[in-house]
């Protein structure tokens, strides 16, 4: 497996990853555009590609590289889930962001059984404001 920090992923890339995990679902995979705009303002976007080139996962995080990293996609495809594939994602990611910021997540339900495995630490105290679809941001 090869691991790679590649600001250029394309969203062509992204969906069809996002549409072999499960992460596919809570993302807007039909809106390319969209996509595009959320891989442009990423400050890290880490790869794991087979021999063959394939992308079998990726993880897109925003940083201040200073205090704090908001990991705010680790897809992995499903046939290569188990393999220690996201792991290795969140540490390139996180070695990349520096090891001094705080890697925060917002864990999908499915998968929050997930984190605590790979060492990291729960918080209670998380809030949002939910988006409103009909008033994302132009470009």
């Amino acid at each position: 497996m090869k691991y790679e920090i590649e600001p250029e992923l394309t969203a062509a890339e992204f969906i069809d990853v996002l549409r072999r995990s499960t992460l596919a679902e809570r993302r807007p995979v039909d809106d390319v555009a969209r996509i595009a705009r959320m891989l442009d303002g990423a400050d890290l976007v880490a790869t794991a590609r087979d021999a063959d080139g394939t992308l079998v996962g990726v993880s897109r995080a925003i940083s201040d590289f200073a205090y704090c990293t908001y990991l705010s996609d680790l897809a992995v495809d499903v046939a290569r889930q188990g393999q220690g594939i996201g792991r290795e994602l969140i540490r390139v990611t996180h070695e990349h962001a520096g090891l001094a910021t705080r890697m925060i997540l917002l864990a999908a339900p499915a998968a929050a059984s997930y984190y605590p495995h790979i060492g990291m630490e729960r918080h209670d105290s998380c809030w949002m404001i939910p988006p409103r679809e009909n008033k994302v941001h132009p470009t």
